[in-house]
């Protein structure tokens, strides 16, 4: 079942689609382009990973990390299906990233990897933005790069785990502006789902609604103002998201992408 959140005449509505219809509880119907959506769920904590894709650890020049690279990506980051992205002031390098979004579905603490399915509710698309101006070989990745508002777009659906036969053999593409920019397949992640949540859950509980953004692969690309971002992951639909600039009352931000060969993943 693809599930989603929106608003549709003023009021805050849950549905489910069904025949290209949003059904809510009441049984009305919606047409999606007329909605306004909102986050799949309302996440506790959205965990990210770096360098889950060998050919996108190869083209930024880094080395494959020997564990999972995890980094938080803020609830302030999030955005919804249809909404705007905002463009930092000064900025030189940002970009897209198109990435498989897993949704848990109850809590979870010291889970085998062999029963880690076992508590995967779902999944959405994500799109984990980054300002590359600000990657630098100080740790990896920074904050100040990856945790602007805006720069976790999630959507736009919750689609149930029973719909997804093999969530690791599955399409990811990212288009700008109609182009394609971005094509691979979760078949290349190095860390599997049940090796992430088993590595996670060691150290930490992961709650019900969390999000684990499981990585991207190769073939990012800069974006400006104007730019419209359309990620797909198959069998999840289009996460459509627009680009806007800060607005005229922000500093331009100051600082340079410096060389990361050197990173060794610890």
């Amino acid at each position: 079942m693809k599930k989603a959140r929106f608003i549709a005449g003023g009021r805050v509505l849950n549905g489910h689609l069904h025949d290209g219809k949003l059904i809510d509880a009441a049984g009305v119907a919606h047409t999606p382009d007329d909605v306004q959506f909102l986050l799949p769920v309302e996440p506790p904590k959205v965990i990210a990973l770096a360098l889950n894709y060998n050919d996108h650890a190869g083209e930024l020049g880094l080395t494959q990390p020997k564990e999972p690279a995890l980094f938080w990506k803020p609830n302030t980051t999030l955005l919804p299906h249809r909404g705007s992205v905002i463009y930092p002031r000064g900025a030189e390098f940002m970009h897209y990233e198109v990435e498989l979004g897993v949704i848990i579905g109850r809590d979870a603490r010291r889970v085998k990897a062999a029963d880690a399915m076992d508590y995967v509710g779902g999944y959405t698309i994500g799109n984990d933005l980054v300002v590359r101006d600000y990657v630098t070989n100080t740790f990896r990745p920074p904050m100040r790069g990856k945790g602007w508002d805006t720069f976790g777009p999630l959507g736009p659906y919750y689609v149930t785990a029973d719909e997804i036969a093999d969530p690791h053999d599955l399409k990811l593409t990212a288009h700008v502006n109609g182009e394609l920019r971005q094509e691979g397949s979760t078949r290349d992640m190095i860390f599997s789902i049940p090796e992430l949540i088993e590595h996670i859950s060691r150290f930490m509980t992961l709650q019900k609604d969390d999000v684990i953004l499981t990585g991207t692969p190769k073939g990012i690309s800069h974006v400006h103002p104007g730019d419209i971002m359309t990620l797909e992951v198959e069998g999840l639909g289009t996460l459509i998201n627009d680009i806007v600039e800060e607005d005229e009352g922000a500093e331009p931000i100051q600082g340079k992408e410096s060389k990361e060969g050197e990173w060794d993943g610890r």
